[in-house]
């Protein structure tokens, strides 16, 4: 079945639709807010790890690291929900599992720069969610910490870069959530049009076949 003949995927969590049909586990993923008090087990968390492990990366480095802190060890969750910004404390700290994710930035191999080794950290990330979506788990990525801190407090060398926080745990109840979060965690997902950011030929130019495709959905609705 083509793309174009495919009924578009539902979200159940929002009346959106995806413009092409994509795996629910995409289609529905998002970073909420209200996690349950439910602790996850050791065995379910090293699945997660697992699926990070065979992310694809650049000259198979593999640059990423992991410092996993979880509410069994109070202290060292402590440690890690010190590193958030204010704001990202008051509702993480709730999340039963807190992972800071490291880069290594220059290549075992030879020492030179890995400009990748972001990209291929993500991609560990994006390997972890969807393990913790089929887990039945909610992962929610954070930017706002304190980077330096980071690294002074679980001592990460110098040639590696603390890239995000991500909170794990299972989903709980939005309602006890104070109500700004409850908004933000119940609100509608927005994103950008295909033909925003699907170029040819040079830089903002929207191909031809997505205009095609979106024009042929225009029509169909």
């Amino acid at each position: 079945m083509t793309n174009d003949a495919a009924a578009p995927i539902v979200l159940t969590d929002e009346n959106l639709e995806c413009q092409y049909p994509v795996h629910p586990l995409l289609a529905e993923r998002r970073s909420r807010m209200a996690f349950s008090s439910r602790s996850v087990d050791h065995g379910t968390l090293a699945s997660l790890m697992e699926a990070a492990r065979w992310a694809p990366s650049s000259m198979n480095e593999q640059p990423w690291g992991f410092i996993v802190a979880t509410k069994q060890n109070e202290s060292e969750f402590e440690r890690l929900l010190s590193c958030l910004v204010e704001f990202n404390v008051q509702w993480a700290k709730n999340a039963p599992v807190l992972l800071l994710s490291v880069a290594r930035l220059t290549f075992a191999s030879n020492g030179e720069v890995n400009r990748h080794a972001f990209h291929d950290v993500g991609q560990a990330i994006a390997g972890l969610t969807l393990q913790a979506m089929v887990s039945g788990l909610i992962v929610h990525q954070i930017a706002g910490f304190d980077v330096e801190k980071a690294r002074c407090e679980f001592s990460i060398p110098h040639d590696h870069e603390p890239v995000a926080v991500a909170a794990i745990g299972y989903p709980g109840d939005s309602s006890s959530l104070p109500d700004r979060l409850r908004k933000k965690d119940l609100g509608p997902r927005k994103r950008k049009l295909l033909t925003d950011f699907i170029f040819e030929c040079t830089w903002g130019r929207s191909a031809t076949w997505i205009r095609s495709q979106t024009a042929k959905l225009d029509q169909r609705t």
